[in-house]
């Protein structure tokens, strides 16, 4: 409901605002999973036998490469 308040918080204003350094954190955790990730799927790549399964591991890195690169530029905003 709108108005309505949740620990001192009103509905539709985030509880933690974008500059809170809870932020910063998370996108550095983000981004040294994504890496031990990818890392992972390179090792599967290289181990992969069939065409499908290797193109799949590669859309999936790719995916990654872009989450790691989103993650970094929203720290270069923050900081």
């Amino acid at each position: 409901m709108k108005g309505s308040t949740v620990k001192d918080s009103v509905m539709g204003t985030p509880l933690v605002p974008a500059g809170e350094p809870v932020v910063e954190p998370v996108l550095e955790w983000t981004i040294r999973r994504d890496a031990e990730d990818i890392r992972t799927l390179m090792g599967w790549i290289t181990s992969s036998t069939k065409r499908r399964e290797r193109e799949a591991l590669i859309v999936r890195t790719r995916e990654l490469l872009a989450e790691i690169e989103h993650a970094a530029q929203r720290l270069d905003e923050l900081r």
